[in-house]
Protein backbone atom coordinates (compact mmCIF):
# COMPACT_ATOMS: atom_id res chain seq x y z
CA UNK A 1 0.00 0.00 0.00
CA UNK A 2 3.16 2.42 0.66
CA UNK A 3 3.89 1.84 -3.02
CA UNK A 4 0.80 1.88 -4.20
CA UNK A 5 0.55 6.09 -3.35
CA UNK A 6 3.41 7.02 -4.75
CA UNK A 7 3.36 5.25 -7.54
CA UNK A 8 -0.27 6.79 -8.36
CA UNK A 9 1.63 9.88 -8.23
CA UNK A 10 4.06 9.22 -10.04
CA UNK A 11 2.04 8.24 -12.87
CA UNK A 12 -0.51 11.10 -12.69
CA UNK A 13 2.42 14.05 -13.12
CA UNK A 14 3.96 12.09 -16.50
CA UNK A 15 0.17 11.99 -17.65
CA UNK A 16 -1.14 15.63 -17.09
CA UNK A 17 0.97 17.26 -20.28
CA UNK A 18 -1.30 14.32 -22.36
CA UNK A 19 -4.30 16.55 -20.55
CA UNK A 20 -3.33 19.74 -22.04
CA UNK A 21 -3.85 21.26 -25.61
CA UNK A 22 -2.58 23.09 -27.83
CA UNK A 23 -5.10 25.92 -28.51
CA UNK A 24 -4.88 29.29 -30.89
CA UNK A 25 -6.77 32.13 -30.17
CA UNK A 26 -6.79 35.79 -32.67
CA UNK A 27 -6.51 39.20 -30.25
CA UNK A 28 -7.84 42.17 -31.98
CA UNK A 29 -5.00 44.92 -30.62
CA UNK A 30 -6.39 48.44 -31.97
CA UNK A 31 -3.69 49.99 -29.98
CA UNK A 32 -0.79 49.28 -32.51
CA UNK A 33 -0.14 52.17 -34.61
CA UNK A 34 3.65 52.36 -34.99
CA UNK A 35 6.10 50.46 -36.55
CA UNK A 36 7.70 49.56 -32.31
CA UNK A 37 4.35 48.20 -31.28
CA UNK A 38 4.31 44.75 -32.34
CA UNK A 39 7.85 44.21 -30.89
CA UNK A 40 6.40 45.48 -27.21
CA UNK A 41 3.04 43.68 -27.62
CA UNK A 42 5.05 40.17 -29.26
CA UNK A 43 7.72 40.39 -25.82
CA UNK A 44 5.08 41.19 -23.82
CA UNK A 45 3.02 37.88 -25.22
CA UNK A 46 6.75 35.83 -25.16
CA UNK A 47 6.76 36.55 -21.71
CA UNK A 48 3.52 34.38 -20.39
CA UNK A 49 4.44 31.33 -19.72
CA UNK A 50 2.61 28.56 -22.17
CA UNK A 51 3.43 30.53 -25.11
CA UNK A 52 4.69 28.68 -27.67
CA UNK A 53 3.97 31.28 -31.33
CA UNK A 54 3.41 34.57 -31.52
CA UNK A 55 2.08 35.49 -35.09
CA UNK A 56 1.10 39.30 -36.14
CA UNK A 57 -0.61 40.85 -38.66
CA UNK A 58 -0.23 44.41 -38.68
CA UNK A 59 -2.09 45.86 -41.12
CA UNK A 60 -5.28 44.30 -39.73
CA UNK A 61 -4.17 44.72 -36.55
CA UNK A 62 -4.39 41.42 -34.95
CA UNK A 63 -2.44 38.90 -32.82
CA UNK A 64 -2.27 34.69 -33.43
CA UNK A 65 -1.09 33.50 -30.25
CA UNK A 66 -0.53 29.31 -30.10
CA UNK A 67 -0.54 28.72 -26.26
CA UNK A 68 -0.68 25.42 -23.70
CA UNK A 69 -4.06 25.68 -22.38
CA UNK A 70 -2.71 24.10 -19.05
CA UNK A 71 -0.42 26.59 -18.54
CA UNK A 72 -2.28 29.75 -19.63
CA UNK A 73 -5.38 31.14 -21.02
CA UNK A 74 -6.60 33.65 -23.15
CA UNK A 75 -7.54 36.02 -20.27
CA UNK A 76 -4.22 35.63 -19.26
CA UNK A 77 -2.67 37.19 -22.77
CA UNK A 78 -5.18 39.73 -22.99
CA UNK A 79 -4.11 40.92 -19.48
CA UNK A 80 -0.43 40.48 -20.93
CA UNK A 81 -0.99 43.05 -23.98
CA UNK A 82 -3.23 45.78 -21.35
CA UNK A 83 -0.09 45.93 -19.06
CA UNK A 84 2.11 46.29 -22.33
CA UNK A 85 -0.23 49.46 -22.76
CA UNK A 86 -1.79 47.97 -25.87
CA UNK A 87 -5.85 46.62 -24.63
CA UNK A 88 -6.88 43.72 -26.36
CA UNK A 89 -9.92 41.29 -27.05
CA UNK A 90 -10.45 37.97 -28.49
CA UNK A 91 -11.85 37.58 -31.67
CA UNK A 92 -11.35 33.88 -32.25
CA UNK A 93 -10.71 31.09 -30.65
CA UNK A 94 -9.49 27.51 -31.96
CA UNK A 95 -7.60 24.45 -30.94
CA UNK A 96 -4.78 24.83 -32.91
CA UNK A 97 -4.12 21.77 -35.38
Amino acid sequence: MKMLIPAVVLALAFAAPAWAATQSVTLSVPGMTCGACPITVRTALDRVPGVKHVAIAEAAKQVTVTFDDARTTPAALTRATKDAGYPSQVVKAAAAK
